[in-house]
């Protein structure tokens, strides 16, 4: 082989091992979006888009009432948290009035981690929200992404925050 061609086969090595690590990921991230919505505040809950308000919390799934688990078929631990949205019509006068819609999130840790989130409607009477569960270890942190766009609307609302879980 000529020297021209040893240091082309050279050139490709990196290239070559970057493409072979990457081909061995196991949880390749879900696709994010366009744009990374700011971080909320530690202490918001809710966040106001005109219309519409998007609530939002995450706690530790022990924290529910036994019966309440039950109700849901939410297993109770100190290793799982519970992911809770719901979307308001702002009707003045009223304290607003629930909406479904399509809401989706995603939940990662701080070292790049994605866990596996998964949300699901939940109606009682006039109410709507979603909830999803998902592992946690003591002393994590998780940044929770959510996008939502009510029925019959095109506008997509999405908010991050991050919550930490202590298992203690």
């Amino acid at each position: 082989m000529n020297m021209k061609r040893k240091i082309a086969c050279l050139a490709c090595v990196p290239v070559l091992l970057a493409s072979l690590l990457t081909g061995c990921e196991q949880n390749p991230p879900p696709p994010v979006a366009a744009t990374t919505p700011p971080m909320e505040p530690a202490t918001s809950s809710s966040r106001d888009y005109g219309n519409y308000v998007l609530h939002f919390n995450a706690i530790r799934t022990d924290t529910l009432t036994p019966e309440i688990a039950k109700i849901y078929n939410i297993a109770r631990s100190t290793n799982r948290a519970l992911l809770n949205v719901s979307l308001v019509r702002k009707v003045e006068g009223t304290p607003g009035v629930p909406v479904a819609g399509r809401v989706s999130a995603q939940a990662v840790n701080l070292n790049g981690q994605f866990k596996d989130l998964t949300l699901r409607e939940i109606r009682e009477g006039d109410a709507v929200y979603y909830i999803g569960d998902v592992p946690v270890a003591d002393d994590e942190t998780l940044v929770f992404t959510v996008e939502a766009t009510p029925a019959n609307e095109t506008s997509l609302y999405s908010v991050r925050f991050q919550r930490e879980f202590f298992s203690r």
